[in-house]
């Protein structure tokens, strides 16, 4: 997952975190040119109380840069108008990206408390510019003579974009819906912050103590000893203590024999911001899905799915259900074809209850032992972190010539973090790499990779290099042993990289055309999966933490056979989820005022006959996706199914090749995809790598569901 700003400027820039110009001197660390190698934030001086003025002072600063625009009386043109307004902000971009990532990453009660603040000063400045009249007049003057110009196609797109990016800032509206505009957009800042600072509550609020040892029967020494470990961090030693954090959760729920246990932990997860309590998040929602229909309709769009959908692959809602519909039969057919086969697995041990959503981790995992002889214990000694590290560094070095130089000279913003200097095979620096891997009160769930410097080319030519961050969630090292991984973190790690390469080799001459559409950016994510469980590299990366033997030809051979095992369930459960944020975003705005969410969410899962044991992978109350700005996904989480159409056919040209490492199509992939941002339409991108247009097929054979 590739997080989205705090609140992105996207009519001025996607800015930059290396010393701006325009900084003043002053005791703010945020406001001082940074003396930091390659200009990285200075995490070990930057305190909470200097957020709020870098902030007042960087809006300051872009207002003046916008004022310099509209104040001069030359006939608009890309140089005097869209130019520089692309290049305003950079040093408030610089605020807002490191302010951020830091709250999602190591947060804190004052730092929630200083976003609280700032929140309403961000969403008011960007209705300042988006809603600036001279403005929009000089912006709307070239936009109307791009054909009169000799632009290039890609000064044509960032004219087009920037045109209809005011547009949707409601530049176009009367000054009473402007001021209505404002008031919405100034609430859905606040509730998303809510609801993120609830869900974290409820996140760090839930455990399981367990005082009995009886009551760890089936669970394997590793997971003891985590439980142990987490009880003693919590002053709970001689106990063992398991969370809703997935890295304690799904061990404790597959291995697990003790049944109410197992619906005692699931519970806590599957309630969170359902609890009727400090912490509820039913309420927010109402909200935000009513607000935004409404900010929909005042901008002349039919639902908010319309309003988001306009600017990606998608193009309207009929196409994202197209697609999900499609999917839908086939998944479901196979997920409860794997419940029969867990129930009769369950009955024939004398179970006395029927499978419920808690179980299936427990059964799905005796059935794979069944069949494959294959559990996930086994594979957890090959896949360290610091295997599955070196793996992915070696891959790149492989497809495309990296090289990563450990820096123990940079400051870090929470001493869990490594931080690598990236650089190409000649020694020419790409960028700076932060990771920072496990769990932490002060830490948002998931895993997410995100900038605190974007790539830029600036107007005297310079090139700005970034500053990349993955964040996980991933198992802790446990006595004396590393952190191990379970195959599925292992593919995360793989997958975070993809989005970090995306932004490492970012080459694009305009700001504004960084990013690109929400449905396309999973692509350079997920085809990092597909090397990951390869049965040729699997063979390369995954060695034994104590011996360093790669892992056997018979337990690959195990993982290749299971391959499509348990894919009706990963299918179904995302597809579900997929469904429910298009239910909620397609709503008309007489029926988006919702009397009960949980109710509206068990008649959208009952509408497409999602079974009971199943429970779309994240429900409404926790669903941070698509009710978090942060996030971004709103009307939009169906762009992991839709981008793996394009992975899988894309993994297709390497397969077809006959060499998983075929350099001259990983440069070509690169250089077609990885480099050019949103500087091409993404189909043109997608067509200029592959030659021709996807297909489905590939994915379909990927999960099994053909």
């Amino acid at each position: 997952m590739k997080r989205k700003g705090l609140i992105i400027l996207t009519i001025g820039l996607m800015g930059t975190m290396i010393a701006c110009t325009g900084k003043k001197e002053t005791g703010n660390p945020l406001l001082v040119e940074y003396t930091t190698p390659f200009g990285v934030p200075p995490f070990d001086k930057i305190k909470v109380e200097h957020f709020e003025p870098a902030i007042t002072e960087a809006i300051k600063q872009q207002l003046a840069e916008i004022e310099a625009i509209t104040s001069t009386t030359e006939t608009p043109t890309f140089e005097n108008t869209i130019l520089p307004l692309d290049n305003s902000g950079e040093l408030l971009e610089n605020v807002i990206l490191t302010l951020e990532n830091l709250n999602s990453a190591n947060t804190s009660d004052s730092l929630q408390g200083a976003i609280k603040k700032i929140s309403p000063m961000l969403s008011k400045h960007r209705d300042d510019i988006s809603m600036n009249s001279k403005l929009f007049e000089r912006v709307k003057a070239v936009y109307e003579t791009i054909d009169k110009n000799n632009y290039t196609s890609e000064q044509k797109l960032l004219i087009e974009k920037t045109y209809k990016t005011f547009v949707r800032g409601g530049a176009n509206l009367d000054a009473e819906k402007q001021a209505k505009l404002r008031e919405i957009n100034q609430q859905l800042s606040m509730l998303a912050l809510q609801f993120n600072e609830n869900l974290l509550a409820e996140n760090n609020d839930y455990r399981i103590v367990i005082e009995k040892e009886e009551d760890l029967a089936g669970l394997p020494e590793s997971v003891k000893a985590m439980g142990a470990e987490e009880a003693k961090a919590q002053g709970l030693e001689g106990k063992w203590v398991y969370t809703i954090y997935k890295p304690s959760m799904l061990p404790f729920l597959t291995y697990s024999q003790n049944h109410d246990l197992r619906e005692k932990l699931y519970y806590g997860y599957y309630m969170r911001g359902n609890n009727n309590n400090a912490h509820d998040n039913k309420e927010i929602i109402k909200k935000i899905v009513d607000l935004r229909q409404q900010k929909a309709e005042l901008l002349g769009y039919p639902t908010h799915a319309h309003y988001v959908l306009d600017v990606n692959m998608a193009k309207v809602p009929e196409n994202v259900y197209d697609l999900l519909n499609r999917l839908w039969e086939p998944a479901i057919k196979r997920a409860k074809a794997e419940l029969n086969e867990m129930q009769k697995l369950a009955n024939a041990e004398g179970a006395k209850e029927k499978i419920s959503a808690a179980d299936w981790w427990y059964y799905a995992e005796k059935v794979r032992k069944a069949k494959y002889d294959l559990d996930e214990e086994m594979l957890r000694p090959y896949l360290s972190l610091d295997a599955v590290r070196e793996g992915i560094f070696n891959l790149t070095d492989k497809l495309y010539g990296l090289k990563y130089i450990k820096r123990t000279d940079l400051p870090v913003y929470h001493p869990e973090c490594e931080v690598y200097e990236v650089q190409e095979a000649d020694g020419k620096h790409v960028g700076i790499l932060y990771l920072d891997f496990f769990p932490r009160p002060s830490k948002s769930v998931g895993a997410w990779c995100t900038t605190y410097r974007s790539q830029r080319i600036r107007p005297d030519g310079t090139f700005v290099t970034p500053v990349v961050s993955i964040v996980c969630n991933f198992t802790k090292p446990s006595g004396d042993k590393p952190a191990l991984l379970s195959f599925d973190e292992a593919e995360t790690f793989f997958h975070e990289f993809g989005h970090g390469l995306h932004a490492l080799f970012s080459k694009v001459q305009y700001a504004g055309l960084r990013d690109v559409p929400r449905d396309f950016v999973e692509l350079p994510s997920q085809i990092m999966e597909h090397w990951a469980g390869h049965k040729q590299y699997l063979k390369e990366y995954a060695h034994h933490y104590q011996t360093s033997e790669p892992m056997p030809d018979e337990l690959i051979n195990k993982i290749e056979a299971s391959g499509h095992f348990n894919q009706g369930f990963a299918t179904t459960e995302y597809l579900a989820a997929s469904i429910l944020d298009m239910d909620y975003h397609t709503l008309s705005s007489e029926k988006a005022k919702i009397d009960d969410i949980i109710a509206f969410e068990k008649a959208s899962m009952d509408k497409i006959g999602l079974i009971p044991e199943i429970l779309p992978r994240y429900r409404s109350t926790y669903f941070a996706h698509i009710f978090s700005d942060v996030m971004g996904y709103s009307s939009g989480y169906y762009s992991y199914i839709w981008a793996e159409v394009l992975d899988s056919d894309a993994f297709e040209a390497f397969v077809e090749s006959g060499d998983i490492f075929n350099k001259e199509i990983a440069t070509k992939f690169r250089t077609c995809v990885l480099e050019k941002g949103g500087s091409k339409d993404a189909k043109e991108l997608y067509n200029d790598f592959r030659g021709k247009e996807p297909s489905i097929e590939p994915l379909l054979k990927n999960r099994g569901l053909k």
